[in-house]
């Protein structure tokens, strides 16, 4: 497999990861804009996900290719590190311009989600829908009717992306969890490496570490009217006693199309995660941050999203905000009040780590009997070889002195035929 082929592979095992890893986009760099959809024209060559996102997925693989730190981390990075979404913090280095062109890249993607969406809307309204537009916008859509969009047509698609980033949400959960499990499985490994004092030690930093990372101001249930009135006074800079929801929406709404996708959404817990996650500080882990992010955008996307598009409009917003949840809400409970896993799963991940080792040191095992083997072979073959040149020695040897031998003999016999001749004479 060229390396090509495996960076495009490897990427694509990242990516499943930052779809929906990602929390609150950067800013872009609009003089870029122009340049950007200019090297997007001819995606390359890749891995088929079978997605309808697959475009976009070339898109980001070429873009990530390009960047020197990312193509080097990436090139010394194990297969399972980049499954567990240990390589999705690299994105952190990768280089401005890149990374800009990344977040274009995802907006662009939600964007034609929406689209999806409003020409939905259009069609059920008896609205007319530019179907060549949308053939432009949307390549995958070539397959089907090349004159016209049904409801049902747009309905399947739409379900179809939605469906994708459910399944992207699933797997970072999943993922999120073997990360934590895999934490706490080599903590407990390097407590196996110390004395008592050192365990000990050991074991009240840990507790303190914990106890610290939980002493943090309370934090206000996603969605809730307490939470949407912090933002609008700390961020929006406005008196909370003048809080509009309506106006709330529209000022958040960052690109003005009624709706607030998943990273707008997202954009409005970064003060309830500050209260918990500090990036400089020993005990909290941004990784867990990242998760607690996850978790607060699907909470309020399962209250709030009625229609489950995974898009939140203006008017489910607003109905929302009458509900006596969004008024009076439940205590938010954090990461650290929900452990990732249960102790029968963690006992189930630790045995199935022995029994890889235990895998691991059999087929070991097994290719030191085999090398013990090759090298036995090698030692009867030299010793063969050995005993076959002493052996040739010996036949060169024998022919050497028959040789000479019969040689005298025959100068011998000349000698006296030639004495006998002169006596003759």
């Amino acid at each position: 497999m060229s390396w090509s082929r495996v960076l495009q592979t490897r990427c694509l095992l990242l990516l499943v990861h930052l779809l929906c890893f990602e929390g609150v986009p950067i800013s872009v760099d609009k003089t870029k804009v122009n340049q950007l959809e200019d090297k997007t024209s001819e995606p390359p060559q890749s891995v088929d996900t079978g997605l309808h996102y697959d475009r976009y997925l070339r898109e980001v693989i070429d873009f990530l290719e390009k960047d020197q730190h990312f193509r080097e981390k990436l090139h010394n990075t194990d297969m399972e590190d980049i499954k567990m979404g240990k390589l999705a913090k690299e994105l952190d280095f990768v280089s401005h311009h890149v990374r800009t062109q990344l977040d274009e890249l995802k907006r662009q993607e939600v964007s034609r989600l929406r689209t999806l969406i409003k020409a939905k809307q259009d069609i059920e309204g008896g609205n007319a829908v530019d179907h060549q537009a949308l053939l432009k916008q949307f390549e995958y859509l070539n397959h089907m009717n090349p004159h016209t969009f049904e409801v049902e047509d747009l309905d399947r698609l739409i379900k179809s992306a939605t469906s994708d980033l459910e399944n992207y949400d699933k797997e970072r959960h999943e993922e999120f969890k073997k990360y934590e499990m895999t934490k706490e499985h080599e903590r407990r490994e390097h407590l196996k490496t110390l004395d008592d004092e050192g365990r000990k030690k050991e074991e009240e930093h840990y507790e303190e570490m914990k106890k610290k990372h939980a002493d943090h101001p309370k934090v206000n249930h996603p969605g809730s009217q307490n939470q949407f009135k912090e933002v609008w006074e700390e961020a929006d800079g406005l008196d909370p006693e003048d809080f509009d929801p309506k106006t709330f929406f529209n000022l958040h709404d960052s690109n003005g199309d009624g709706f607030f996708d998943e990273q707008e959404l997202e954009a409005l817990f970064t003060k309830e995660l500050e209260k918990i996650y500090d990036p400089t500080n020993e005990e909290d882990d941004m990784v867990e941050m990242e998760e607690e992010r996850l978790r607060m955008r699907e909470h309020v996307m399962n209250e709030v999203d009625t229609n489950k598009d995974r898009l939140v409009s203006l008017e489910e917003f607003l109905v929302a905000t009458k509900k006596k949840e969004f008024l009076e809400p439940d205590s938010w409970e954090t990461l650290e009040q929900n452990q990732a896993y249960t102790d029968e799963e963690m006992l189930e991940f630790e045995e199935h780590l022995a029994q890889q080792e235990e895998d691991l040191n059999q087929r070991a095992s097994d290719l030191q009997k085999q090398r013990d083997e090759l090298e036995r072979q090698q030692e009867q073959l030299n010793a063969q070889k050995v005993e076959l040149q002493q052996v040739l020695w010996e036949v060169v040897g024998k022919h050497h002195i028959f040789t000479t031998g019969h040689i005298r003999s025959q100068n011998v016999t000349v000698n006296q035929i030639g004495r006998s001749s002169n006596q003759d004479v």
